[in-house]
């Protein structure tokens, strides 16, 4: 999915980037040099964006940390890309490409983040390091080490390719130094700006979430009040009983917390959501989830109930999942046909992806949607 925080086009780079845990800037720099080959990298992120959706601005980033193996095995494949395309005949020459790609690693180690845990965490690969005696350095602090050697590869890559062309005679001197060595710059900067953009907009973010925080807090409504301690007692549960690597990522019973919370919040009622199981969210479970909201949001307007229960169970054959309220209730044939929420966002939605809905209800007794999802044979 297209990140709507991180981007600098469309979030192509940046939702890539948090769905194989690296850094985004080593995905941008893997895009520019690609695109030297040919326009692959061009094309690539075309095909990129054809293919992926903009991901909810509510959605929470994904947190887990990729580290180095994952850095350098990001980067060896877009080497062995380059030579790929190199072979096929795909390129704008090795004066052009080589030492860009050169410069553009450099760039990658000063900036690229090998743990992204940490705002304005440097990645510590092993043969940049420096030794440290006693206590840590602070995680945002920059390596001298790596900052001298990465500026070092963009001077050589800049300076290879000026030796290429100037020789050459083929563009002016003085045109192409400036070009180049801005080109250089922009490189070694240029990262640093976005990232500050970046936690500039975040750390907004965060403050607009502590102030209605606060503004809940000092409420007297005691609904606000029990929706902001059980958000808390959600947010406390997943950092105490969620695997690191699995906080923040796309699972079902992620989702199904940030409904729960959405829905209080909104409807001012108490969700009892239970998850049994876990998988990875795709478009069928987000269905489940999707439809799992609606019936919600009906309790919510329509119940008169101050508790809805929400209970999920993931299995081999199917997901199931179960929404009831002991409130009203109501009569199924007598909602008038232009009434299409129940008969569009719930059974259709359901059954768009092969899946079934049920609405049991009768007037006093309350209301149960029942949502079955068959599983794709993996």
């Amino acid at each position: 999915m297209r990140s709507p925080r991180d981007r600098v086009l469309a979030g192509v780079a940046g939702g890539l980037a948090e769905r194989l845990g690296v850094d985004s800037v080593l995905v941008r720099l893997s895009f520019v040099v690609l695109s030297l080959a040919g326009g692959a990298g061009i094309a690539l992120y075309l095909v990129l964006f054809a293919f992926s959706r903009d991901e909810p601005e509510s959605a929470e980033p994904a947190r887990a940390s990729g580290g180095v193996q994952r850095t350098v095995g990001a980067f060896l494949v877009s080497l062995g890309a380059l030579l790929v395309l190199r072979s096929l005949g795909l390129w704008f020459g090795d004066s052009l490409v080589w030492p860009v790609a050169v410069a553009a690693f450099g760039s990658a180690v000063i900036w690229v983040r090998a743990d992204r845990g940490g705002r304005g965490r440097q990645p510590r690969f092993p043969f940049l390091s420096s030794p440290t005696v006693g206590e840590a350095p602070p995680t945002g602090s920059m390596s001298g080490r790596r900052l001298l050697v990465g500026a070092a590869l963009v001077a050589a890559g800049t300076a290879s390719f000026l030796a290429a062309n100037i020789s050459r005679g083929a563009i002016g001197t003085v045109a192409v130094a400036t070009t180049v060595t801005l080109s250089g710059l922009a490189l070694i900067v240029g990262p640093w700006v976005m990232r500050l953009a970046r936690q500039l907009a975040e750390e907004r973010r965060e403050r607009i979430r502590a102030e209605e925080r606060q503004d809940v807090a000092r409420s007297d409504d005691p609904s606000q009040m029990s929706a902001l301690a059980r958000m808390q007692e959600r947010e406390l549960r997943s950092w105490l009983y969620r695997p690191p690597s699995e906080q923040g990522a796309d699972l079902l019973s992620t989702a199904v917390d940030a409904l729960s919370e959405r829905i209080e919040l909104a409807h001012r009622i108490r969700v009892e959501s239970v998850v049994v199981g876990d998988c990875p969210l795709d478009a069928g479970l987000q269905a489940v989830v999707d439809a799992c909201g609606e019936a919600l949001t009906n309790a919510g307007k329509h119940s008169g109930v101050a508790s809805v229960s929400l209970y999920v169970e993931v299995d081999p054959e199917a997901v199931t999942a179960f929404v009831r309220d002991r409130g009203k209730g109501f009569d199924p044939a007598t909602v008038p046909e232009d009434r299409r929420g129940i008969a569009d966002s719930i059974r259709g939605r359901l059954q768009r992806h092969g899946g079934t809905a049920d609405v049991v209800s009768s007037p006093g007794q309350g209301t149960e949607v029942r949502l079955r999802l068959p599983r794709a044979e993996t």
